[in-house]
């Protein structure tokens, strides 16, 4: 079961996609977790959608997320909201509207970020919600995976520094991993 995991961050050194790794190193089988960046994805232009079509990385990031079995989103914090470049990737792949429903339409997705702050991304978190319930993705509310003081989370190799973090990132990994086994048994007309 392939998962894709978007870190919302371009950062060689980033927490976001530090974490996403985690977590694709401690899923348990048959999950497998890909683990992708925002990098060389354009600022959305709607001329340039008209004019060329979608850029290539964002065809492939499409047809990755609507080929797998669901979606994680690793969100940094911006100013106590959504980062503008991961909403900025999201909204490339929402493109054109009639693609929405194969791309996004009932897929799993789950939240996870660290940050430096001691609030995280909760703040980010909630602002995904409604941008999810537009989009048709089933949000799995009961797992999201927040890492405070990232900075002292994270060695500097990138691997996580405490035991107890690494206990609760593969108990989220794998319980995601259970809820889109789970959407994937529900007949779509039944979600």
């Amino acid at each position: 079961m392939q998962i894709v995991a978007l870190s919302g961050s371009s950062r060689t050194q980033s927490f976001n996609t530090a974490l996403l790794r985690a977590a694709a190193s401690l899923a348990a089988a048959p999950a497998r977790i890909e683990v992708r960046t925002i990098a060389g994805i354009p600022l959305y232009d709607g001329d340039v959608e008209q004019a060329q079509g979608l850029p290539e990385a964002v065809v492939a990031l499409k047809d990755e997320i609507a080929a797998s079995a669901g979606l994680v989103i690793a969100t940094p914090e911006y100013n106590n909201s959504l980062p503008g470049p991961l909403k900025n990737a999201i909204d490339w792949c929402s493109r054109p509207m009639s693609d929405q429903a194969r791309v996004f339409g009932g897929k799993p997705v789950a939240l996870c970020g660290a940050a430096p702050g001691r609030g995280a991304t909760a703040l980010a978190h909630v602002a995904w919600l409604p941008v999810f319930r537009v989009l048709g993705l089933r949000y799995w509310p009961h797992g999201q995976l927040m890492v405070p003081a990232a900075h002292e989370a994270f060695g500097d190799d990138g691997g996580l520094r405490d035991e107890k973090l690494r206990e609760r990132v593969r108990a989220f990994a794998d319980g995601f991993a259970a809820f889109c086994a789970e959407s994937a048994a529900v007949p779509s007309a039944d979600r």
